[in-house]
Order: structure tokens, then C-alpha cells, then sequence
């Protein structure tokens, strides 16, 4: 669900606008799976283990699908906001992070994954967040690139630094799954992209549904599996994984405003740093930690991080005022 998003969301004949719209509803179906999983857990359950590993796997290749040289030239001709906004999505969040989890005095497990979910990289729907807010899509796809590439590193460094003094925190385990889950499929995606044009033109209408459907699942199974737990920890957990992504929605952008002094700039690292890969944030808690707990906060993570940015993309494509916003075409006309 990344990149090049006239071929893979914009198109005008009917499968395509099926597929923007399926991805666009993407709260909708993990709100309703995740209250499923709470009411009867055997409904996603099933889906676990090897089954959760690949299913990001897929997500991580479709997004190489997506990537061209182009998407990584933007780097250069907008180097101060890449950096920046990749900046700010390794430092406010896993900062936010360990703070907030001191905060609300979570439990060490709990504490643990919010700390993972926050060092993880941008979140896997934050692309098509940026295009429904009417932000700037190929900043939002060249962050969500560079974040991602730099989590084999940022992430096992920033959860073994934060929470290391909580348990024993794996960090080469982390960095050896991160990089089976992201660059290696990230990378077989581009090749792929860049030796094998027909496929990839064929697969690539499918890679949004099929992101939308492994997150929904990811998360409606871990929420099946840790119910009691979920339910024994309450409203504390639900809060301080709500404020960790509030955190990141309101300092993305009051920092990068301050900085760039751009709106649109400002919406879309507000979207970028707000969002999380959360589905690598399980696939790492179960991997790398004895507690499946630990993969809790993760999950919870990619409902709340979509419904608040949904809200504010909502909000802000109706208060979007600049030229190209009164001229830009809806995919659904």
C-alpha cells in the first residue's frame, strides 16, 4: 500500500476503485474484527505463529512492489524533510514511548511492547492516510521507505536502550527478525519491480487489499489471544497506548511545523510519525519475547493509531485550502 499511487489506488475502472475503497475502510475492518476477537477469540486465532510471520512478509513485499529509483530520488531533491520526519519518528515516539509507559505505571510486560511498538517504523497505512488527508504523498511514501529501511537498526537499538532495565531485551534477535520481516521482502519487492515489470503490474492492484487484510487479521489475533489480559489491564492500557499515538500525531507536526512552517509538510509527518508498523511490532514481541503479552500493546497499537488518524485526515482534507486541493480529482468520481 505504498507508492505510485495512480497505478495502485487512482485508477479509474471499477476493481481499483473497489480496492481504494476496501483500504480507505481499513479502521472500519479492524475495529470490527478486533471487537470480534474480544467476543469469541477462536474466530482469528487460528491465525498465529508462522501464519502472522508471513502475512507481514507479504504486506513488506507488496510495499516493495511499489518502490522505484524515483521514490528514493525524492530523497535528494527533499532531503531536510525526509531527515527530519524520519528524525522525528525515532526519537518522539520511542521517547513518548518509555514516558508514558512510567506514566500510567504499566506493568513491565505492557511497558516492554509499548516501548517495542513505539522504536518500530512507519506504519504500513500511513500512505493512504497522507492521500486521504490531501498531504504529500510522495513525502509520506519516501518516509515510510527510509524509516522502514533504517528499523533493522533504530528499533532493536531504541526498545534494548528504553527497556533494557525492564527485562533482557534480545537486540540482535530483534535485529535478525527485522530483517527477515522488512529488507528482505522490501528488497525482493524492488527487484522484483525492477526485473520483472509484468508481474508486478499485475500483482500490484492487490497489494493494498492484501495489506489491509493481514494487519486486520494480525491484530484481531493477538486481541483473540491476550483477551484476558486485555480485559484484566482495562482502560489504563487502551489510554497509554491512545496517548503514545496522540503524542505522535500533535509533536509531528508542532515540531515540523516549526521547523519547515509548511502545512502540508506538517500533516503528513504528523501522519508518518503517528503511525506505527505494528504488525512488526507482534511479529518481533512473539519472536524475541517468552511473554506473548508483550505483543499486546502492539496490537491495540494498530487500532488506535488508524482511528485517530483517520479522524484528523478527515479533518484536515476538509480544511485543505491551497490550490492543487481545489483542482485534485476524488478517486471515487
Amino acid at each position: 500500500m505504498y507508492g505510485n499511487f495512480d497505478q495502485a489506488l487512482i485508477s479509474m475502472n471499477t476493481y481499483h476503485k473497489a480496492s481504494f475503497y476496501l483500504t480507505a475502510g481499513f479502521p472500519v475492518w479492524v475495529l470490527a474484527a478486533s471487537i470480534t476477537a474480544l467476543i469469541h477469540p477462536p474466530v482469528f486465532t487460528w491465525f498465529s505463529g508462522p501464519l502472522i510471520t508471513a502475512g507481514l512478509g507479504i504486506i513488506m513485499l507488496g510495499m516493495g512492489l511499489t518502490l522505484t529509483v524515483d521514490d528514493f530520488r525524492r530523497i535528494a531533491r527533499f532531503p531536510g524533510r525526509v531527515l527530519l520526519g524520519v528524525l522525528l519518528q525515532y526519537t518522539v515516539m520511542p521517547l513518548s514511548g518509555w514516558a508514558i509507559a512510567r506514566l500510567f505505571g504499566l506493568p513491565d510486560v505492557f511497558a516492554v511492547g509499548l516501548i517495542l511498538v513505539a522504536s518500530c517504523p512507519g506504519g504500513t497505512a500511513s500512505n493512504v492516510l497522507a492521500y486521504l488527508a490531501r498531504a504529500d504523498v510522495p513525502l509520506s511514501v519516501t518516509m515510510t521507505s527510509v524509516s522502514t529501511l533504517l528499523a533493522a537498526f533504530a528499533t532493536p537499538f531504541w526498545t534494548w536502550f528504553l527497556a533494557g532495565s525492564r527485562v533482557d531485551v534480545p537486540a540482535l534477535g530483534l535485529f535478525l527478525t527485522t530483517v527477515q520481516v522488512i529488507l528482505l521482502p522490501v528488497v525482493a519487492g524492488i527487484l522484483m519491480n525492477r526485473y520483472l515489470p509484468r508481474a508486478t503490474v499485475a500483482i500490484l492492484p492487490a497489494a493494498p487489499v492484501a495489506a489491509v487484510l493481514f494487519i486486520t487479521l494480525i491484530v484481531a489475533s493477538i486481541i483473540g489471544a491476550g483477551r484476558d489480559e486485555i480485559l484484566h489491564a482495562g482502560a489504563p492500557l487502551v489510554a497509554a497506548v491512545c496517548s503514545l499515538h496522540a503524542s505522535g500525531f500533535c509533536f509531528g507536526y508542532a515540531l515540523s511545523w516549526l521547523a519547515a512552517r509548511d502545512v502540508t509538510v506538517s500533516r503528513t509527518i504528523s501522519i508518518e510519525v503517528g503511525m506505527q508498523n505494528s504488525g512488526l511490532g507482534v511479529v518481533l514481541a512473539r519472536a524475541n519475547f517468552a511473554n506473548p503479552s508483550v505483543a499486546i500493546p502492539c496490537a491495540i497499537s494498530s487500532l488506535m493509531h488508524s482511528l485517530i488518524a483517520s479522524v484528523l485526515a478527515a479533518w484536515w482534507r476538509r480544511t485543505a485550502h491551497n490550490a492543487t486541493d481545489d483542482t485534485e480529482t476524488d478517486p471515487a468520481q
